[in-house]
């Protein structure tokens, strides 16, 4: 099918927010044109630890964090590190997720979570429904794992957020854990199953096979790289690449962690951080994972992958510019081989990509105020792969001028600028 000659509506960024968000677009019948530097999903959303939970409702910032996070800096492997030279320039930002895990407060964003999550699972269904690979999409428990039995508590405030969406969740001790995932290290003595999700087989597949289907519904595709963005005076937007200056009446901005330098330029500032994530993948593993497992203690995720067995996690601050870290992952590798005994270790691949993090955990989605026609779908920090079905829908209602049933107000893109730093 030939590409549209002017689209409708240009979405920036093809990682999976911006490809969902483009093939609801495409299905209002819309003429979408696609861009991104990379291979559609190739960036950030390759690497992601493959969940896809309705019930990833609880924020990353939780009453009681901030006596957890100095601990967690000083250990070489633990989940979060900041590089020092960075500190002053992150700590702003340091402040303000800490504020945003206030009693009540979480409540709030908590809800807003759920807005974009609730339906994840149905809604990927839908998008590789007649691709022929349905099953990227698995269904699974997610297991987090203990080594202190105690720590397994069902009425602690993260599973009740959990449970108060509807989530069906079970406890299950150190002999049940063997027999359900007989590969973990014997060290954990008890888990808590998050049921009725699933997970990706392969996160950087779904998006080659999503970006497939938006081709064959007559969408176009470009890889260039943005350099910036302007209103234009007659209305619309004009948005600048390798290949010159181009006009579209909507443009959708999904390019991440990048998006907050496009709209610098403008006059808006976000308080969005990259927060460089890890994975390290085995070919070869040796052992298999039934489900996807979150070791609680360390904090980071394993799954098995078309790919290998794949584990990722931790959250480095360091700036967009800086190079990967090498010791994180050799970190992941090595808690790794913690996590599963008998893993075979010695042919692997790792990646680093950058998570586009606000302090609230929540992304920006909607018209940018005072801004017409420039909607924003950026800032989906760890949830970008399970929000990514939802934001398009929304994305798709708001360029159609369709009633939107939800409350946006949480994602508003300028949010912050009322809040006094």
């Amino acid at each position: 099918m030939s590409a549209p000659v002017s689209p409708d509506v240009t979405v920036l960024g093809a990682g999976i927010v911006g490809i969902c968000s483009a093939l609801s677009l495409a299905e209002r019948g819309l003429r979408v044109r696609l861009i991104d530097r990379d291979a559609p999903g190739q960036a950030t959303s390759y690497g992601n630890a493959g969940i896809i939970s309705p019930w990833s409702v609880v924020p990353q910032s939780m009453p009681g964090l901030w006596k957890k996070v100095p601990g967690w800096l000083l250990d070489p492997l633990g989940p979060v590190t900041v590089k020092p030279s960075y500190l002053p320039k992150v700590a702003p930002w340091g402040l303000r997720f800490l504020s945003e895990g206030r009693e009540g407060r979480v409540q709030q964003i908590s809800g807003a979570m759920d807005t974009l999550n609730r339906n994840c699972v149905e809604l990927y269904r839908q998008h590789l429904a007649g691709t022929g690979h349905e099953d990227l999409v698995q269904d699974s428990y997610y297991v987090h794992a203990f080594r202190n039995a105690d720590a397994a508590d069902l009425t602690s405030v993260d599973y009740r957020m959990r449970g108060d969406r509807g989530a069906d969740m079970e406890r299950i001790g150190a002999a049940a854990l063997r027999d359900l995932e007989p590969a973990l290290t014997p060290e954990f003595q008890a888990a808590i199953l998050i049921k009725g999700q699933a997970r990706a087989t392969s996160p950087g597949r779904i998006c080659t096979v999503l970006a497939g289907k938006l081709l064959s519904m007559g969408g176009e595709i470009l890889q260039q790289t943005v350099r910036g963005i302007q209103p234009a005076q007659s209305g619309g937007w004009t948005y600048t690449t390798e290949a010159g200056q181009e006009w579209t009446p909507k443009l959708v901005l999904a390019m991440g962690v990048w998006s907050g330098e496009l709209l610098k330029p403008l006059g808006i500032r976000i308080p969005m951080e990259s927060e460089r994530g890890y994975h390290v993948s085995f070919k070869n593993p040796g052992v298999a994972l039934n489900n996807s497992i979150m070791d609680m203690d360390m904090k980071f995720v394993a799954s098995s992958m078309e790919e290998g067995l794949r584990v990722a996690g931790t959250a480095e601050f360091a700036g967009l510019d800086q190079p990967l870290n090498r010791k994180r992952l050799d970190g992941l590798a090595r808690l790794a081989r913690a996590l599963l005994p008998d893993l075979r270790a010695d042919d692997l691949d790792t990646w680093s990509g950058q998570r586009p993090s606000l302090p609230d955990s929540l992304p920006c989605i909607g018209e940018v105020e005072g801004f017409p026609d420039l909607i924003a779908a950026f800032g989906h920090s760890h949830y970008g792969l399970m929000m990514a079905p939802k934001t398009g829908r929304l994305v798709a209602d708001i360029v159609s001028g369709t009633s939107v049933n939800e409350d946006l107000s949480p994602f508003r893109a300028r949010r912050y600028e009322r809040i006094k730093a």
